[in-house]
């Protein structure tokens, strides 16, 4: 290659660029433009096809992950890919590091225990508990590993291919720094927490309450690092496994830590901040929300990535400045991954609804058995100044979610598991949480991997067969 002349300046090149078709990449040489400026259409092209997996999962999270180590462990060739650069999503991207729900036979145990080996969790409770989240990367990693889960991060879904009848998923297609890749495999798993799998797949679907916002808000996690974390127990929610009411309880210490908000000159737009122990001088902040923000909206969610960043900035200088026991307060990491509560729901062959949590439903294919409430975080700014979080007016009997729940209505060979099953509104706001997504997925992983290797569809599977590969 020749070199640029030494008058080659960067307007030069940027002029050139535009002027003419010299320096326009090979992949586009000869689209033309149409006549309808507001779209493009894309040359056709050949991408390298990988069939080499009996099971395909797309979103890394706790769902995710459990269903890749569930479906690999029962025998099946499973392909796993991530968005971020690490396992574990809003475990580890989202800094989320507490953890509802997870009492419950199976790969949560198995997960509590070897994180109890590496002294990572802050509680004894089974079912709620802080973790440190690097570790939480290191272990999912090394589980993965040793179960021969095939893992690529940095990896987005970008298309789904039916098959010639329309009704079979057979392909999906990824984009990444290697491009854009093909890969086959018999069965999918959407995992993807908002149903991008199941959405670029033609499925149908709901988000919010209406099919847009209203919608449950957004959060930034962070961790924060603090002079001696013993002096801000007052303000510090959770520091024993099932407190929530009453003195030193985990309202109580959101009232406290207000009023040092308040004194310190600051508001947070979420009315419940909360201040979780992780370990040691180390402690996560949930501060603030973003409203009416759609789980699929790039443009959106960036603003406000950047707006509820730098709300948390703010107010850690603000309390800093107070100095006595917020001396010394620094912003350790705020998360790569906003915190997202509202995503599509795609439609499977059972829909979960606000009925089963009033009566306390049971069914025979039952895979997780919820105890969590409502828990719907305010859908406005103006909602959130006088009931920051609802619980729908009704208690929840603990409730049961079928296995038809996870398997996808409108697409064979498509399963789903994690905060993208089939459910309402209210249903979602209690199944959500990361305990029954991590249920979810394992039961999604046996029955995919039994499907594949005996060449069936999901909903041919009968779940006493796949759960007796899981032995809970």
């Amino acid at each position: 290659m020749k070199p640029f002349p030494q008058d080659f300046s960067r307007r030069h090149f940027l002029r050139s660029a535009v002027a003419g078709p010299a320096l326009i990449p090979a992949a586009f040489a000869g689209a033309e433009e149409g006549k309808d400026r507001s779209s493009f259409e894309e040359p056709g092209r050949k991408v390298p096809l990988n069939s080499d997996a009996d099971v395909i999962v797309c979103g890394a999270g706790p769902a995710g992950i459990a269903a890749a180590i569930a479906a690999a462990r029962a025998g099946a060739r499973v392909r796993l890919f991530e968005v971020h650069g690490c396992l574990g999503g809003v475990w580890t991207a989202g800094l989320l590091t507490y953890i509802f729900d997870f009492d419950k036979p199976g790969l949560t145990r198995e997960l509590t225990k070897r994180l109890d080996e590496r002294q990572a969790r802050s509680s004894k409770n089974p079912s709620r508990f802080a973790y440190v989240p690097e570790e939480m990367k290191l272990l999912l990693e090394e589980m993965c590993a040793e179960a021969g889960v095939k893992f690529q991060l940095h990896t987005r879904v970008a298309a789904a291919y039916r098959s010639s009848n329309g009704k079979r998923l057979t392909t999906i297609v990824t984009e990444s720094k290697s491009g854009r890749q093909a890969w086959s495999a018999p069965v999918f798993i959407d995992a993807t927490g908002d149903g991008d799998l199941g959405a670029l797949a033609g499925c149908e679907w709901e988000t919010g309450k209406t099919n847009a916002c209203p919608c449950q808000p957004m959060t930034m996690n962070a961790l924060a690092v603090v002079r001696d974390a013993k002096a801000l127990s007052q303000f510090t929610s959770f520091k024993t496994s099932d407190e929530f009411k009453g003195p030193g309880g985990h309202l109580t210490c959101v009232q406290a830590f207000k009023q040092e908000l308040k004194r310190a000159g600051v508001e947070t737009s979420y009315g419940h901040p909360t201040i979780f122990p992780v370990r040691d001088e180390l402690v996560m902040l949930m501060l603030n929300h973003e409203y009416g923000v759609l789980s699929y909206d790039a443009d959106a969610i960036t603003q406000a990535t950047v707006r509820s960043r730098a709300e948390v900035h703010r107010i850690v200088a603000a309390l800093r400045k107070l100095g006595g026991v917020w001396d010394g307060l620094q912003v350790a990491a705020t998360a790569e991954q906003i915190g997202v509560r509202d995503g599509r729901r795609i439609r499977g062959r059972h829909v979960l609804t606000k009925q089963d949590l009033l009566a306390g439903a049971r069914y025979e294919d039952s895979v997780a058995r919820v105890t969590f409430g409502v828990d719907i975080h305010a859908e406005t700014k103006e909602t959130n100044k006088t009931e920051a979080i609802s619980h729908g007016g009704f208690s929840t009997k603990p409730y049961d979610i079928p296995l038809r729940a996870l398997i996808a209505k409108d697409v064979d060979g498509l399963m789903m598991a994690g905060r993208c099953i089939s459910g309402d509104y209210i249903a979602h706001a209690s199944y959500r949480v990361t305990g029954n997504a991590v249920a979810m997925g394992e039961a999604a992983g046996a029955v995919a991997a039994l499907a594949a290797t005996t060449h069936r569809l999901p909903h041919e599977v009968d779940w006493r067969e796949a759960k007796s590969l899981l032995k809970i």
